[in-house]
């Protein structure tokens, strides 16, 4: 009588192998991917070859001097933590108001803080002149001056972040992947907490410049609420747009209208928000017509004749003003065209605003009162786009691997092809 034997189950498969198999699969798709990634790595090169000119030449290949020394880089480094910050707070309505739609997107979220917080600590090495003296903030070796400095607590605050939002989306994928029900203990305490941790990164930074009581500009108790505000402009239009963007390349991810919705809601509220808050703080610089008011008066108007951010910050009004018009108009709830181009003008307007309009505004005049302008070099430029690639990198490495085990279509004890997204929608 013969006998079938039945195919033994698959043993567990490990986190290492787990990972392992995840980047096996990053690694191999389609054509257009790979054209994309080696745009965004000849890119990031550029970036790389001039970091390496900034390291063997000195910061002198830069147009920082010692009256303005945070330019471009500290500017991109403000706006990312405000993009990390944003991008985990639709956790809000998916965890603590129950809503199941925008759980579909919580991770995707996850996802783009992790990579915009290794954005944020790029800039930061490079803005570095000599990076290498990094051991000085290293415990035990060097003196991270703990609990007085706030770039300390900038310091642990992030890289806190940045542990939580990779235990976050490593467990789910992983769960997922293996077709188990995640233990809500190992993971929900740590959701949260990260609601938590994306406003005191945020805050902790807006700490860090309002707390330099040499540079009055940044002297203003309103200065980190408006960086959570500015937080809740960027993570969800940034998303909005990620979203629309994944309908065309993974169609097989499939994204109803309403976390759009949703967060196209929040959108609407904070732009307004944030220009309330912009305006508030322009009435009392320029209207008192003190000393303190000179920075404002440089960055909207000029100062002494110098007047190379009034271009900058104007574009950032317009494009905030724009945006809100567009966002509130009826044809944003169905014409995707308008929404999208809502998005990217608050996205634009907020790094100008964040960035160059806040960072460089600082240190004019200098506080022996001078008025030394400066504009980014063509290196700072490199770096800055170099950067900015290498994080779309991850964040398209990360999607490729993880939107195939939320969908269903690549799982544990899965072998066959067929398992397998279709060439042209890895």
């Amino acid at each position: 009588m013969a006998t079938t034997s039945t195919p033994a189950p698959d043993p567990v498969l490990s986190y290492p192998r787990f990972i392992a198999r995840m980047l096996r699969l990053a690694f191999s798709g389609a054509p257009r991917f790979f054209a994309a990634m080696s745009v965004l790595t000849a890119v990031a090169l550029v970036g790389l070859n001039g970091w390496a000119h900034q390291l063997a030449d000195g910061m002198i290949r830069t147009n920082m001097t010692d009256h303005v020394s945070w330019g471009l880089y500290i500017a991109n480094f403000t706006f990312g933590v405000g993009l990390a910050a944003g991008a985990v707070m639709m956790v809000i309505p998916a965890y603590l108001y129950d809503d199941e739609d925008m759980h579909d997107v919580v991770l995707i979220g996850e996802l783009l803080a992790v990579s915009a917080i290794v954005v944020c600590t790029l800039f930061v090495v490079v803005d570095m002149g000599r990076p290498d003296r990094l051991w000085h903030i290293v415990p035990g070796v060097g003196r991270m001056n703990w609990p007085v400095s706030m770039l300390t607590w900038d310091v642990i605050v992030l890289n806190g972040y940045l542990a939580l939002n990779l235990h976050i989306t490593g467990y789910l994928v992983y769960m997922k992947y293996l077709g188990k029900k995640p233990d809500k203990r190992l993971y929900l305490p740590f959701v949260f907490l990260s609601i938590a941790w994306a406003i005191s990164i945020h805050s902790v930074t807006a700490f860090l410049y309002s707390g330099l009581g040499g540079r009055p500009f940044w002297n203003s108790a309103l200065l980190a609420p408006r960086f959570i505000v500015s937080a809740f402009i960027t993570g969800p239009a940034f998303v909005i747009l990620l979203l629309m963007a994944l309908r065309s390349f993974a169609p097989y991810y499939r994204i109803g209208r309403r976390p759009i919705d949703t967060l196209a809601s929040v959108l609407r509220v904070t732009i307004l928000v944030n220009l309330f808050m912009f305006g508030s703080e322009l009435f009392t610089e320029l209207y008192t017509g003190s000393a303190h008011g000179a920075s404002a008066r440089y960055l909207f108007l000029g100062l002494h004749g110098k007047h190379a951010l009034v271009p900058w910050i104007w574009t950032a009004v317009a494009l905030n003003v724009t945006s809100a018009v567009l966002v509130h108009l009826p044809q944003s709830r169905t014409k995707r065209r308008v929404l999208n181009a809502a998005c990217v003008c608050a996205f634009g307007g907020v790094w100008i605003e964040k960035g160059m309009g806040l960072i460089v505004p600082g240190f004019i005049p200098s506080t022996l009162h001078e008025v030394v302008e400066y504009t980014p070099s063509l290196t700072e430029w490199k770096v800055s786009v170099g950067i900015w690639a290498f994080g779309l990198m991850i964040l398209a490495i990360a999607l490729k691997i993880t939107l195939p085990v939320l969908s269903g279509r690549l799982a544990h004890n899965t072998r066959s092809p067929a398992s397998l997204p279709p060439p042209g929608e890895r």
